[in-house]
């Protein structure tokens, strides 16, 4: 990964801040004659788009992409096609509030990146966060839609298992039922527990972190690298770009130092396709490279930095002074940024199968096959 790029054979480079014109994302390396238009990714961002509900910001921004580059369609040509060109997305910005952060012209809001960003630029577009703002994560999510169509026999689904102090019991996780709520919550009895506890943290003008899992279901073994191109070192660097992120688990996680070594081993029995593991405890890859489990993840959000409470702080001066954060901010920022944690993977995986293709042309090796592919 580089400043604004990450990915090897599929890349993906986003452009544009929170409060410009426009932002957007160029992905190069999408391979040729795969149908795409922009009715294929407005669904996903859609899913991310601000304004849905009390609980995340009010910004009303609809999202709308436009594919300026790297699609082909005409009389000859059914519909529209990937030309295997670099893919270009455009996404405006059309409801910024540019006022509401006058008064931290000069001042590092506490949390934020502000004083970072100020101490390595020497300059920084305060509105919003510019560069810095979940904004990008659009782009993100448009890339992630083009990815998906790279691996289409992969399942990736996503939800928010904790909100605050507050967990989803695993045994009580139902994937369908993410979609009947505004949280993305896999159980149905958490949903009035977390509404009680955000409207607390929203009306005290506070905020409060979460934790989103997410797994990749049909990714067969052999994708990923042993050492530096691990897919569960790569999907976890991936996972730390989004804002707030703070920490990555796979598998079992850190839940893991305390099992004996034979609690953590993933058993495996011969079964008609090959291997059948009798736990999961590596979250589907190990050593690097993907077993043809599920490839299982947990990222723990931060609680969002602008809240309305003063703090202390400096500004451009070194002077001290006390800081309330006024704009339109998520009481909780983990809930959407569980299309973006979705869109990551896909983005890692979807680099990952052509990184596995180049170098194998595509055949996984089975136990019991006389030769490789």
């Amino acid at each position: 990964m580089s400043h604004n790029t990450f990915g090897h054979l599929f890349r993906v480079t986003t452009w544009g801040e929170s409060h410009g014109p426009a932002l957007g994302c160029v992905v190069d390396g999408c391979p040729s004659g795969i149908p795409l238009t922009e009715a294929d990714i407005q669904p996903w961002l859609d899913k991310r788009r601000p304004g849905q509900g009390k609980f995340v910001t009010q910004r009303q921004e609809p999202d709308a992409v436009r594919i300026l580059s790297g699609v082909f369609g005409d009389e000859r040509t059914p519909g529209q096609l990937t030309t295997g060109t670099p893919i270009s997305l455009m996404i405006e910005n059309v409801d910024q509030r540019s006022r509401d952060y006058s008064e931290i012209a000069q001042a590092f809001r506490p949390g934020h990146a502000d004083y970072a960003y100020f101490a390595k630029y020497g300059v920084r577009d305060y509105r919003g966060g510019g560069r810095q703002s979940a904004r990008e994560t659009a782009a993100r999510v448009a890339a992630g839609a083009i990815a998906r169509k790279i691996i289409p026999g992969v399942e990736i689904r996503g939800a928010v298992v904790q909100i605050g102090p507050h967990a989803v019991d695993p045994a009580r996780i139902d994937w369908a039922e993410t979609a009947n709520n505004q949280f993305w919550c896999p159980d149905a009895a958490m949903v009035p527990v977390w509404e009680e506890h955000l409207e607390k943290v929203r009306k005290a003008g506070s905020s409060t972190g979460a934790v989103v899992a997410v797994e990749a279901l049909g990714v067969p073994a052999g994708w990923g690298a042993p050492l530096y191109g691990k897919l569960d070192a790569e999907l976890a660097a991936a996972f730390m770009s989004i804002n707030a992120s703070k920490g990555v688990e796979f598998g079992a996680g850190f839940a893991s130092a305390a099992f004996s070594g034979e609690e953590n081993a993933d058993e495996m029995r011969a079964g008609p396709d090959g291997p059948e593991f009798l736990a999961n405890n590596a979250g589907g890859v190990m050593g690097g490279i993907s077993t043809g489990q599920p490839v299982t993840a947990r990222v723990a959000f931060k609680p969002t930095s602008s809240i309305l409470t003063p703090r202390q702080t400096l500004n451009e001066a070194g002077e001290e002074l006390e800081l309330r954060t006024k704009g339109r901010h998520d009481p909780c920022v983990g809930i959407r940024a569980v299309p973006v944690v979705e869109a990551m993977m896909a983005c890692v995986l979807a680099d990952a199968f052509l990184r596995h293709r180049a170098q194998t042309g595509g055949g996984a090796f089975h136990p019991g096959e006389t030769a490789r592919r």
